[in-house]
């Protein structure tokens, strides 16, 4: 008992005292929040200026190019856009030359009757036979000698075919044309002796040849005649006039004949915009681009 009383009494000294010091510290008019104050100051780290103002960094250059912000003109003016250059291309003779070539394939049939419906023969070619074989024709050089530089572009070709035969290389249709690039049995005769070759007009890969040739022939004809021997078969040398181009010369040519489009002495003529447009137009819009 005597111990337990004298630690009572030392808890109720030590109270005592630590009420006085409470009492002295309030006397001073500090307050509890002022207390909290210092405790915050004595946690900033020292070893920064107190006076600095901190900031966020900027993003870099080479940030802000990365989300797709445009620089700033100050930094980098934006230079002006330079006009790119136009191709050109002699303008169409307005009287022709006499041609070069004087052998020409025989002039088409007469149109067949409206009524009269196509034929077809044989097992048809699958879209990528047919691809390949006209892919093949485009790769060939038809004019070794005279004109090494003559292609036929691919897209005209796949274009071609299907504005003929959509593709189908086993039809034959009621004016005599064959298969896939619907070529006229008197034609084929006459490409075969003119280029020494021996292509089946019923034969797909040969009568893509065919096609593709008469295609070559009548651009290296025409382009004698009427275009200063440019046998550039590019769109972008076309104006809206149907005759100002090679090209639209050409396929005008595979639908009409020859003799329809070029005469010596005469200008250039067009006489089915219909087909050429449509033709144009397969070339850059053809589902079968994508085959």
């Amino acid at each position: 008992m005597v111990r337990q009383t004298a630690r009572l009494g030392a808890a109720v000294l030590a109270g005592l005292l630590l009420a006085s010091a409470v009492a002295g510290c309030a006397g001073k008019g500090e307050s509890p929040q002022d207390l909290a104050a210092p405790v915050a100051v004595a946690e900033t780290p020292t070893d920064a200026p107190s006076d600095e103002v901190t900031e966020e960094p900027s993003p870099s250059v080479s940030a802000v190019a990365s989300m797709g912000a445009a620089p700033s003109r100050r930094a980098s003016p934006t230079p002006k856009p330079t006009k790119k250059p136009t191709r050109t291309a002699p303008k169409p003779r307005a009287v022709a030359k006499p041609p070069t070539e004087t052998r020409v394939p025989p002039a088409p049939p007469k149109p067949a009757p409206s009524s009269c419906k196509p034929s077809y023969k044989g097992t048809q070619a699958t879209r990528a036979e047919v691809k390949a074989a006209l892919t093949d024709a485009a790769g060939r050089t038809y004019w070794p000698t005279s004109a090494p530089d003559i292609k036929v572009p691919l897209n005209l070709l796949k274009a071609t075919a299907w504005q003929e035969s959509g593709w189908q290389s086993n039809i034959y249709a009621c004016d005599s044309g064959v298969g896939l690039m619907q070529v006229m049995p008197a034609t084929a005769t006459w490409m075969n002796q003119r280029f020494e070759k021996s292509y089946e007009i019923d034969a797909y890969r040969d009568n893509a040849y065919l096609g593709a040739t008469y295609l070559a022939w009548a651009t290296k004809y025409i382009g004698d005649m009427y275009f200063e021997s440019d046998f550039r078969l590019d769109p972008a040398l076309c104006t809206a006039e149907l005759n100002s181009c090679l090209l639209n010369a050409v396929i005008a040519s595979y639908n009409f004949g020859h003799g329809a489009v070029a005469q010596e002495g005469k200008p250039l003529v067009i006489p089915n915009p219909s087909y050429v447009r449509n033709v144009r137009a397969l070339m850059t819009e053809c589902v079968c681009l994508g085959y």
